[in-house]
């Protein structure tokens, strides 16, 4: 009895110095993208596990977006502790916090007393504030310019556009020009085929006629004079100034558009940041031709630069919610961000890392993404954007088609998503 008595507080002690002794749980980090983005995020894993102790269990992801999306929805509806932080793609994140399972950021922030000036607050204010509470802060960002050939517009004595007449006149004379030599020679290429990135194109162009798609309040504004004036003007550039190929509402994507331009078939080129190294790389035929500037405007509009990009935020369902903000401290620090700048081509959630005169030495054009970066204009940050998306796709691409008017589309768009807001209200009430 003696020996057994003594057996059982042997294995109490055991128990009480094992759970003292026990490491905080590992954190999962749901990432995903290219090989390449994956492969360096290892990299900075392991930076962080030595500068902190903490482990991190990185969870790969798909690189196609939508299967990305779904696999963070699948565990945060049933309120799974894992992952415990992760990337969001800029549309989610209203998504995400109107579903109630991001972790407001306030708290973190004051007890270490961040400066989340540093970010560019239009961003931040557009994207991560949700009912008034910060939930996530941006990582890697993104928008719309406006991609021309310098060579040309030098020849033919025209000027870098600042307004959309600039531009179609500039086009339309530099094509007729060109297509002597090069018959798929095009004057402007952006994208119009019905996927998300129309509506990112259309936003770039609303917002630049003064519209857009919700207005200070949150309404929705779509069919609208602005809008319908916007939205003519992307539908005449294909059928009536012809200066955008005919395609372009049943084919142009991102790579559709880059590869049309890169092959010295067109003098405009809507695309986003990530076109640039392509086009200069040594066997483009247009390495050397090229430079960036902002998307034109109206003579009385304003400049716009669809926002896209990576945001990162913490579970609300993490049971390590505070070394899960050491990990989010630590990707969002300057020297991390630095890094992602220099080894991944990103740009950085943080303006300040925009005047580093390294960053400046290795991405000549920097400075043009800052300014654009200024004038980004967001999604709407609305918990039924999915459903809005998808609507207006289908609408603005049957008239750039020729199917419907400019009015009509816009004015059948606002009809069916307000049936959408409706629905949304009353089942939350």
């Amino acid at each position: 009895m003696k020996y057994y008595k003594l057996s059982i507080i042997l294995y109490i002690l055991c128990i009480l110095f094992s759970n003292c002794s026990q490491e905080p749980p590992t954190l999962t980090f749901a990432i995903g993208g290219a090989p390449s983005e994956v492969e360096y995020w290892e990299i900075l894993i392991k930076k962080f596990k030595e500068k902190s102790n903490i482990s991190v269990k990185i969870l790969r992801q798909p690189t196609d977006t939508d299967q990305r999306r779904q696999g963070l929805v699948i565990p945060l509806k049933a309120k799974k502790k894992d992952p415990d932080v992760f990337l969001m793609d800029v549309i989610w994140v209203g998504q995400f916090a109107a579903s109630d399972w991001l972790q407001p950021l306030a708290h973190y922030i004051n007890k270490d007393t961040l400066n989340v000036d540093v970010f560019f607050q239009s961003i931040i204010e557009q994207v991560d504030m949700y009912n008034k509470k910060l939930v996530a802060l941006p990582v890697y960002i993104d928008c719309g310019l406006l991609y021309y050939r310098k060579d040309l517009l030098e020849k033919y004595g025209c000027v870098i556009p600042e307004t959309w007449d600039d531009l179609i006149h500039c086009a339309q004379i530099i094509q007729k020009h060109e297509k002597k030599e090069n018959p798929q020679f095009r004057g402007f290429v952006w994208q119009g085929a019905q996927y998300e990135g129309l509506i990112c194109t259309f936003l770039e162009f609303a917002v630049s006629h003064r519209g857009g798609i919700v207005d200070k309040n949150g309404n929705i504004v779509i069919n609208c004079k602005e809008n319908i004036e916007a939205l003519e003007l992307m539908k005449n550039m294909i059928h009536s100034y012809k200066i955008s190929p005919p395609n372009t509402f049943t084919e142009m994507k991102e790579e559709e558009v880059r590869l049309f331009f890169d092959a010295g078939n067109a003098l405009f080129e809507r695309n986003w940041p990530y076109a640039w190294s392509l086009h200069e790389r040594e066997d483009s035929p247009v390495q050397g031709k090229i430079a960036i500037t902002l998307l034109p405007k109206t003579a009385d509009g304003k400049n716009a630069a669809a926002l896209g990009g990576w945001h990162i935020g913490i579970s609300k369902y993490s049971d390590n919610k505070d070394n899960a903000w050491e990990l989010v401290k630590f990707i969002i620090a300057y020297e991390t961000q630095k890094e992602l700048t220099l080894n991944l081509g990103w740009n950085p959630g943080r303006s300040d890392i925009y005047d580093d005169s390294e960053i400046k030495e290795n991405v000549p054009h920097i400075a043009v993404l800052k300014k654009a970066f200024e004038y980004t204009a967001a999604r709407p940050n609305l918990p039924y954007y999915t459903q809005l998306s998808e609507i207006l796709q289908r609408h603005i691409n049957a008239c750039l088609s020729g199917k419907l008017s400019a009015h009509k589309a816009l004015f059948q768009s606002q009809k069916e998503i307000e049936r959408i807001v409706d629905i949304y209200h009353v089942s939350n009430q």
